[in-house]
């Protein structure tokens, strides 16, 4: 796994395995450790950059430990999300947004809190300082996927099998004010609690808390997570993160109709509102 052409073949197969939407067999060429497993994921990424594929930010995965041990791991994760894969939800709330899930192997729902950068923090950078980078907040649904039949995988497989993404709707976006009090941002979103209803029937609660104690923490997991990462690319002006699943992730189809409730106050947590999307 150490050499460019394991890393080649792992990227020739993910992207096909990706294109097909088929189960792929890792016997050949397995990450073993979490550094094997972020150097073949950069790889991939590379690649995908080298194809025309424009990198829009990041995922965070497995933030919320209530669900560790349902997937058998027990540390959070990154992934690159692409320019292709990320959608705006409509301005009008009363409309779903329309997602296809062609190309995606045994996707699921995840909803989200998503951050944009307005600048790169700086290194090591505090808390007060992540949130003064903000540019703004949002409510997101993730549609995670993966290669590895049943969902079984260890923390590395999923690394390296582009950090389980698949696709990103973003909602309303919520500016993140100059001067907005970090521990007040910091209440508001872990505070925050949601509902989850899929073709009208309630699937799951869930709370900001869930994701490594709030989505600012876990955003700032992810800063220094990444800086730690060797090769890894920097961060900058204009990137997405999205944070982490608020409750469980759930089996999603064509045909289905999914749609969160929130409840929050304080600043930028009381503006976040549910958001709608249907399957195709």
């Amino acid at each position: 796994m150490t050499d460019s052409n394991a890393f080649s073949d792992l990227a020739d197969r993910l992207e096909h395995a990706r294109l097909q939407a088929l189960p792929l067999d890792w016997s050949a060429t397995m990450p073993v450790d979490l550094p094997q497993a972020y150097a073949a994921a950069l790889a991939v990424r590379a690649a995908r950059v080298r194809a025309g594929d424009v990198p829009a930010g990041y995922k965070v995965g497995f933030t919320n430990r209530n669900i560790w041990p349902h997937y058998q791991v027990d540390t959070p994760i990154w992934g690159t999300v692409w320019q292709g894969s990320v959608t705006q939800a409509p301005s009008n709330a009363p409309d779903a947004a329309v997602l296809l899930l062609d190309g995606l192997c045994e996707p699921r729902i995840e909803p989200e809190i998503v951050f944009c950068l307005r600048d790169a923090p700086p290194p090591d950078c505090s808390a007060d300082e992540l949130v003064a980078s903000l540019d703004w907040v949002a409510h997101g649904f993730e549609i995670v996927h993966t290669h590895f039949a049943q969902w079984k995988f260890t923390a590395a497989q999923a690394v390296a099998d582009a950090g389980l993404h698949g696709l990103l709707l973003v909602g309303p976006r919520i500016p993140v004010l100059a001067g907005t009090p970090t521990v007040d941002l910091v209440q508001a979103l872990a505070g925050l609690t949601i509902r989850l209803y899929g073709d009208g029937a309630l699937k799951d609660e869930g709370r900001g808390a869930n994701v490594l104690d709030g989505p600012v923490q876990a955003l700032l997991h992810f800063v220094r997570a990444l800086r730690a990462t060797p090769g890894a690319p920097v961060l900058k002006a204009g990137d997405l993160v999205s944070t982490g699943t608020l409750t469980d992730a759930h089996p999603v189809a064509p045909g289905q109709t999914w749609h969160t409730q929130i409840e929050s106050s304080g600043p930028v947590g009381g503006e976040l509102a549910g958001l709608t999307v249907r399957f195709e």
